[in-house]
């Protein structure tokens, strides 16, 4: 029964790959496992599991002994390593069918699960262990691909699936994970022995195979079948999600309307912890918020339990219109307030409905998923990842609810099984196991030259403690190239990109759109684009003058302007670091224009700090000297005037002003990053219109 040619799904399977990894079926299934993941259509990011059972040594019977090696909790099948595996005797594991009390008590047997880890230093066995440990089959894939959910997940998806299979595709009644299930996967397949995998109701799919390759093929059949089943039935009882109610807006007006909306929203989500926002207008999506059958379908929920764990049990859903005036904040935040009250009430009743004796605390009442029909949708989450992959489960449950309409009638879990699985006592266990966040979690900053030298290294600061950042820089080339640099060592969310001449009106506000489209808004700017121009008086020119200016002074107001708009749009406070210089306390020769503008640098930042108490928005002053290393200010003749000025060679400038400084120490841009980061890491959340000084002691540079 294997489709020879895939139309819906990619086969990736490389036999001269495969044949490397002959003889190890745990690499093999890693491979497997890896190339399943690769495609959103067969699962999505962290959903899914599969395994492969085998013969091993026991270490203290040296006998050969069945051992199942099976994805272990949390991971992600696209880029699971063995270290993620979980190993299992799988003898031990089916004798817990002698002790198992009943489903009353199944969470009990998680632990026990323990009692028959085979490595000792393999990953911890899933809630699905059992899932794939009661069935004989060596090789097996359970996956959520949306194709065979959107018959899982309809009202007919029993029938569909005996009339569209033949017979040879098993069907068990929607149960969450767990040992319950496990049991009725075993009594499923003996009650229809010869199956080829089991649709699991509103869930997900299970299939297998004797080897790698032939569960993996299995695995592309039963969902090419069931995607080709669909696509067949689209417009069959009429149009998709009952047509098109709203035209979108054009693209470049959706991309306007999100950023200008993205910091409000992004503030009222952010009533508990700061919030990281995630923004798309796939086409997808917009087929389902335009739609006629919006209205009936949001309120409903997802299906999956992997989608609602994610996306909360349904999305907030706006009534506003495409062409809505988004520039006056207070009368938009009016209107938006009590639609986010409201959601939060209809939160709060669901929890207390549902809610057991012993059920977890109320989490965070506000919405996940946002909808703005005829724009786009909107994730809001802890990081910049969860939001982002939050906005791929929501548009996988689009899929479902998409092809579940087209064959039947979509069924969302009903809120109390819903509720069982987001506030599973195991899966609050989970969730108390994750690490503590970091100082800057949900923090998203700006740094303005910030591809090289001391905004380079505030940034990889920053992301260091959990923020994510904007990198930014007039220089396109060596932007691309931090840019990379970046995605190397932090990975795409982490960091956006942006084009920034500090002087340029069109820049700055393209910068901060980048930031509301990409994260959701900014909380934190520092301002460290700068240059430097040392000349006497008389060589000084109007270029030089205007130029310094320019940069520095317009620069950062500007930047400050822009940052201070997104910032009240949020009402959630915020961080304006200026980077100054020592020289904005100090006199020296050669030094008429750089010196005055890092003067005027300094006291606006004063001028700015007394303005913006008021919304919590703070601003500060780092003031380096001499940080030479990789940084933009020793180009364009600086250090040749300095070391003219001071009499020694350029060469010699480093060691000249470590030793004229208290504490005879070379400043790097490492030092100015720790002291941007004082200010925005919490410690001094009560600090505004302080100077830093970071340049080794500089007793002339004292502020008094």
């Amino acid at each position: 029964m294997s489709v020879k040619e895939y139309k819906y799904v990619s086969n990736l399977w490389n036999e001269e790959e495969a044949r490397k990894l002959a003889g190890d079926e745990v690499a093999l299934l890693i491979y497997r496992s890896n190339l399943l993941g690769a495609d959103l259509r067969l699962t999505n990011y962290g959903g899914g599991n599969t395994s492969c059972k085998l013969m091993e040594k026991d270490p203290l019977t040296v006998s050969k002994t069945e051992v199942m090696w099976v994805k272990g909790s949390g991971g992600d099948l696209g880029t699971l390593k063995k270290s993620g595996l979980a190993a299992l005797y799988v003898d031990r594991l089916r004798s817990l069918k002698n002790i198992y009390r009943g489903v009353e008590h199944e969470d009990e047997m998680v632990e026990l699960f323990n009692h028959c880890i085979f490595d000792l230093s393999s990953k911890a066995p899933s809630i699905d262990t059992p899932l794939h440990g009661f069935l004989p089959f060596k090789h097996i894939d359970h996956l959520h691909p949306d194709a065979a959910i959107a018959i899982a997940a309809s009202k007919d998806g029993k029938k569909i699936t005996q009339e569209l299979f033949n017979g040879t595709i098993g069907w068990v009644e929607w149960k969450k994970p767990g040992f319950e299930l496990g049991l009725q996967l075993k009594q499923c397949l003996d009650e229809n022995p010869g199956i080829r995998g089991i649709i699991l109701g509103s869930h997900g799919l299970f299939t297998w195979g004797n080897t790698a390759y032939e569960s993996y093929i299995n695995t592309l059949d039963v969902i090419e079948i069931c995607s080709d089943y669909l696509q067949n039935n689209y417009g069959k009882k009429g149009p998709v999600f009952g047509g098109k109610k709203i035209e979108s807006a054009e693209a470049s007006q959706r991309k306007k309307q999100a950023a200008a909306l993205a910091p409000v929203l992004r503030g009222l989500c952010s009533s508990k912890q700061h919030m990281i926002g995630h923004f798309t207008d796939d086409a997808r999506v917009l087929e389902f918020i335009n739609s006629n059958d919006l209205p009936h379908l949001a309120p409903m929920g997802t299906s999956c339990p992997d989608h609602f764990l994610r996306t909360k049990i349904s999305p907030l859903v706006l009534n506003l219109p495409i062409n809505a005036d988004l520039t006056d904040t207070i009368t938009l935040k009016g209107e938006l307030t009590p639609v986010f009250e409201a959601y939060r009430a209809m939160y709060t009743d669901y929890y207390e409905k549902c809610k057991h004796p012993n059920s977890p605390a109320i989490r965070d009442t506000n919405p996940v998923v946002i909808l703005y029909p005829g724009i786009g949708m909107f994730t809001f989450s802890k990081d910049k990842q969860t939001a982002r992959v939050a906005a791929e489960f929501y548009t996988n449950a689009i899929n479902v609810m998409k092809g579940a309409e087209a064959i039947s009638e979509y069924t969302s879990l009903p809120h109390q099984e819903a509720f069982n699985i987001e506030y599973w006592l195991l899966e609050e266990a989970k969730l108390q196991r994750m690490p503590k966040p970091k100082p800057l979690t949900g923090k998203i900053a700006l740094i303005t030259g910030s591809a090289g030298g001391i905004g380079k290294a505030i940034a990889k600061k920053f992301i260091a403690e959990g923020a994510v950042v904007i990198l930014n820089d007039m220089n396109a080339d060596r932007l691309d190239e931090a840019g990379k640099e970046f995605e190397a060592m932090y990975g795409k969310d982490a960091y956006s990109t942006a084009v920034l001449n500090v002087t340029n009106a069109e820049d700055i506000n393209a910068a901060f759109d980048t930031a509301a489209l990409a994260f959701g808004g900014i909380d934190i700017v520092v301002n460290n684009a700068g240059l430097s121009i040392s000349k006497s008086i008389a060589d000084h020119t109007d270029k030089d003058w205007d130029l310094l200016y320019d940069v520095l002074v317009k620069g950062q107001f500007f930047i400050t302007q822009a940052a201070t708009n997104t910032m009240q749009k949020q009402d959630i406070g915020g961080d304006i670091v200026n980077i100054v210089s020592k020289n904005a306390l100090v006199s020296g020769p050669n030094n008429a224009g750089y010196g005055s503008a890092k003067a005027a640098q300094l006291h606006l930042s004063r001028l700015n700090a007394a303005e913006l108490g008021e919304s919590n928005i703070r601003v500060n002053v780092v003031n380096p000297d001499a940080v030479i290393s990789d940084s933009n200010i020793w180009a364009g003749g600086w250090a040749e005037g300095r070391a003219k000025a001071y009499g020694v060679a350029v060469a010699e400038l480093p060691a000249y002003y470590a030793k004229r400084t208290l504490l005879n120490q070379i400043i790097l841009p490492d030092d100015i990053a720790n002291a941007c980061f004082a200010f925005v890491g919490g410690l001094l959340s009560k600090s505004t219109g302080n100077v830093l000084n970071v340049d080794g002691g500089v007793a002339m540079a004292f502020v008094r």
